[in-house]
């Protein structure tokens, strides 16, 4: 959609998956280190399906959102009276929550008893975000310059994190692409919600001049400082991961170590009471 409301849906869902899946890598990472492999993997595999699902959700609603707005096209591809293309701009949107919405159907059967080769889920978002990408390269020909550029930047992100995901095809589990990645898609996320802001000022603020350079360097510049909060917000989570699994850590020793005294307690009174009731005998 052509407004604000556009473009805050999708840098909404973004912003949601970078930092659920900046949080999920974080404990993956620790659940391996902790040698509890097969245990926790099962735990994940069904927090992969819920993913997929969400996913499938969320696609649903934003293609439902772009087709049955009241301008939306209503499932119109092509008028015959007048002759031409119904609301093209609705129709790449749909097209790109469609893929993503393909990405949720591979991650359900992938971890679900069907069990598909591991590694198309990978595959699957890779191609969803490239397509992401490739709609958005022609998205904004013709179109002011400040428009242009300020697209062209979310391109930057978008297929930065179609290669990382590539990477992740071949190497599994690895924790800094996967930070990588959750990293450009809280980017994407914040960066949508920044063009929605630009090029259609919610509040009825004056609209930015299209033309003018300084803008397009301030836009950069601003490109730059979302991705610095982006790097951020993933250094914190770690953080806050990391703690809390070494206040768990700590509470399990503690917890271990009382019920071993416990039983070594209870181990004493069993062989005083049996060497009196011998002494008795």
């Amino acid at each position: 959609m052509a407004n604000f409301q556009g473009h805050a849906l999708p840098g909404s869902f973004f912003l949601l998956f970078g930092l659920w899946w900046a949080v999920k890598c974080v404990l993956k990472h620790y659940s391996r280190k902790l040698n509890k492999k097969n245990h926790l993997h099962r735990s994940f595999d069904k927090l992969e399906v819920i993913e997929g699902a969400v996913k499938v959700t969320f696609s649903t609603i934003g293609i439902l959102a772009e087709q049955f707005v009241p301008d939306g096209p209503h499932l119109y591809l092509y008028n015959r009276e007048p002759w031409g293309w119904v609301k093209m701009m609705n129709w790449q949107h749909s097209t790109m929550y469609l893929f993503f919405g393909l990405s949720g159907v591979v991650d359900i059967l992938t971890y679900c008893p069907a069990r598909l080769p591991l590694g198309l889920d990978r595959l699957m978002l890779a191609i969803a975000v490239f397509i992401e990408g490739f709609l958005f390269y022609y998205h904004v020909h013709n179109r002011p310059m400040l428009d242009q550029h300020i697209h062209t930047l979310l391109l930057t992100a978008i297929f930065g994190g179609s290669a990382s995901v590539l990477l992740e095809v071949f190497l599994r589990d690895n924790v800094i692409l996967e930070l990588f990645r959750s990293s450009l898609t809280i980017l994407q996320g914040s960066w949508f919600w920044q063009i929605g802001f630009v090029l259609f000022p919610p509040f009825g603020g004056p609209a930015w001049d299209q033309e003018d350079h300084e803008n397009m360097m301030f836009i950069t510049m601003c490109f730059c400082w979302h991705y610095a909060v982006a790097i951020l917000i993933v250094g914190l989570i770690y953080t806050l991961v990391h703690c809390f699994i070494q206040r768990c850590r700590a509470s399990s020793g503690l917890t271990e170590i009382k019920l071993s005294q416990h039983k070594e307690k209870k181990a004493k009174e069993d062989r005083a009471s049996l060497l009196n009731a011998s002494d008795e005998e």
